[in-house]
């Protein structure tokens, strides 16, 4: 009888959040020997030597004493990494977070009922936010369905720190404050915060405990806007979240400092829903040609987003939207699919409101005034600067390749993902004439509160695939066999990295545990191979699928001479945003983005399924 009711009740987003099994310890001689085939690519004979050496003592020595206390650490912890990922990986980091860390993206609306158009901004922003609104009540109420890979049940703690979650700058270490709770847990903060021309605004967005309606919210989003619009602009205090993170600190103490009612105002920011920024930019975009909009959500006006707040909704003046977020509390694939969700919601309802007009009688917003001194508006000016500066050098371009998408390749009996892979492979080998280290998320979320693990994609198998279509000796039947080895490793490399058997989380931790301890470090992490091939955070390509939806995003390159290489996947098509740093000569996001799309129609050629 349970059974047959269990099948009629609709499950809850976090019930199955305690029978999610433990993250593993993968085994130290299949860790090793998994490493040591990701870093053979990028050595010489005798360098390879060197490094199989040096792994050998490791693991008959200090690794294998080191191993014994990571399995130690995960009989007390059901995640054993958890914590330590999030201070290596996010807080303990010091350069500025806004740039280097935030994933930013463009609102896929403009592609059917949203085009840009003048005088449309802050209607769609009211309607918008309504269904941000919903969204966040679905989680309250634990209505939003449990994501699955198949059958297996996801976890889903990331989603809490979608709302009501902020990043707070400290000395050596950030926190992350999250005040969330769901229904059943206690009340959760409703105030937005609105941003414009560098003042701050609150409004709660629940009245009577009913969430105000797409007309109530336009009302409270006029009133910021003329409110800002015949008077200077503000002090635009958020600059200060872009900063380096222990500047931010220090000039965060400054500002408590200066009056406790500054500590007041940076709560009701940390605690707030939200952050909608009204940008009066017009980043003109076009489903064909996203660059303008991406660029603009990564590195737009630092004074009227919160770097630090795990969701910036910014609303530009043509009726466009973007999005800056805090890489720290969450993956992407959250804000994808609370994005997928309002996507699905515009155009059901055609991108209009059709319910009542009615204005129940709502307090107006209070705008948020910083008491500052000299030193605040000079650590303001400071921030800005660094921040124009950095940004003045990210190059980017974010474009669909509409030649093909997933039918095409998936007709093939090839794997989408794999496919565009190894097509960016090829075309970091064509552009550099050298392999390319390469990090590809992979999702661990079938653990307990797990995020990722890295997976190489640079493989041997890869990497002789690249040579043979560069070898004009090489025929067709000899490069398709190397094409098809190479996705082989690909795929089985993929699915043991989310099954919890990669390596490069494994050897953080071996890596932590003596670093805890403080002993010196294992020579395996001081040879030079071991940041050659991508290690401690050096991979020249940062890649991710940022899924088989509308929505899209970008982030900064990992490594001065680097790339950022994002992608999204759809039947007809596949967008792809790209970034570098300018002040590096050798890369150039637009050229490999040209050469990219040579290397698709190439693979899809060579993948004739007569011959597969």
């Amino acid at each position: 009888m349970a059974s047959r009711l269990a099948g009629t009740l609709p499950e809850r987003t976090f019930q199955y959040q305690n029978s999610l099994p433990p993250l593993p310890v993968p085994t130290l001689d299949g860790s090793l020997s998994k490493y040591l085939d990701a870093v053979h690519p990028f050595a010489s004979e005798g360098e390879f030597k060197a490094t199989v050496e040096i792994v050998r003592k490791f693991r008959e020595g200090v690794g294998k004493e080191l191993h014994q206390k990571l399995l130690q650490r995960a009989q007390e912890r059901r995640n054993w990494l958890e914590e330590w990922w999030l201070d290596t990986a996010y807080l303990e980091v010091r350069i500025p977070s806004q740039l280097n860390v935030n994933f930013g993206g463009p609102g896929p609306y403009l592609e059917h009922f949203w085009p840009p158009a003048e005088g449309s901004s802050l209607q769609r922003t009211s309607i918008i936010t309504w269904h941000t609104l919903q969204y966040w009540d679905l989680l309250r109420t634990e209505r939003l369905a449990p994501q699955k890979a198949g059958k297996t049940p996801l976890d889903m703690d990331q989603f809490r720190m979608l709302y009501c979650t902020c990043k707070v700058p400290g000395v050596k270490k950030d926190t992350i404050h999250n005040y969330f709770k769901t229904v059943s847990e206690g009340p959760c903060p409703s105030h937005l915060v609105v941003m414009c021309r560098g003042r701050i605004f609150t409004f709660d967005a629940l009245f009577d405990g009913q969430i105000l309606s797409p007309p109530e919210l336009l009302r409270q989003l006029i009133f910021v806007k003329e409110r800002c619009e015949g008077e200077p602009e503000g002090d635009g205090v958020s600059a200060l979240t872009s900063d380096e993170r222990t500047r931010w600190a220090k000039a965060r103490e400054h500002l408590i400092s200066i009056d406790p009612h500054n500590k007041t105002i940076l709560e009701t920011i940390q605690s707030s829903l939200f952050v909608i920024s009204l940008d009066e930019s017009k980043p003109y975009s076009s489903p064909e040609n996203y660059t303008n909009l991406t660029a603009a959500g990564l590195t737009g006006n630092p004074t009227i987003r919160w770097g630090d707040k795990s969701y910036n909704s910014i609303a530009f003046a043509d009726g466009t939207f973007g999005s800056t977020c805090d890489h720290a509390p969450y993956d992407a694939m959250v804000l994808v699919s609370m994005c997928w969700y309002l996507d699905q919601q515009i155009r059901a309802t055609e991108g209009q409101w059709k319910g009542s007009d009615k204005v129940r009688q709502i307090p107006l917003p209070e705008e948020l005034l910083f008491t500052l001194d000299e030193k605040a508006h000079s650590d303001i000016r400071h921030a800005k600067q660094q921040y124009l500066e950095s940004t003045q050098d990210l190059q980017l371009v974010c474009y669909a390749f509409t030649a093909f998408g997933k039918s095409a390749i998936k007709q093939k009996k090839l794997h989408p993902d794999t496919f565009i892979q190894l097509a960016m492979q090829l075309a970091y080998y064509r552009l550099h004439k050298k392999p390319g280290s390469c990090y590809e998320t992979a999702t661990t979320r079938k653990f307990y509160h797990a995020r990722t693990e890295t997976m190489r994609p640079c493989t041997r198998e890869a990497v002789s695939w690249c040579k043979a279509m560069m070898d004009p000796a090489c025929d067709a039947n000899g490069r398709r066999s190397a094409m098809l080895s190479a996705f082989n490793k690909h795929n089985k490399l993929m699915s043991e990295a989310q099954d919890g058997n990669g390596f490069d989380r494994h050897l953080l931790g071996l890596y932590l545990i003596a670093k805890e301890e403080g002993r010196p470090t294992p020579e395996l992490f001081s040879d030079p191979l071991y940041s050659r091939s991508g290690g401690g955070g050096n991979f020249v390509l940062s890649s991710s699928l940022v899924g088989y939806t509308t929505i899209m995003g970008a982030v900064a390159p990992m490594v001065h001479h680097g790339y950022g290489f994002f992608y999204r996947i759809r039947d007809d098509r596949i967008v792809i945003s790209i970034t570098a740093w300018k002040s590096c000569r050798e890369t150039d996001a637009a050229s490999l983005f040209n050469v990219f799309s040579s290397c698709m129609h190439e693979m899809l050629h060579l993948a004739t399924t007569a011959q597969l």
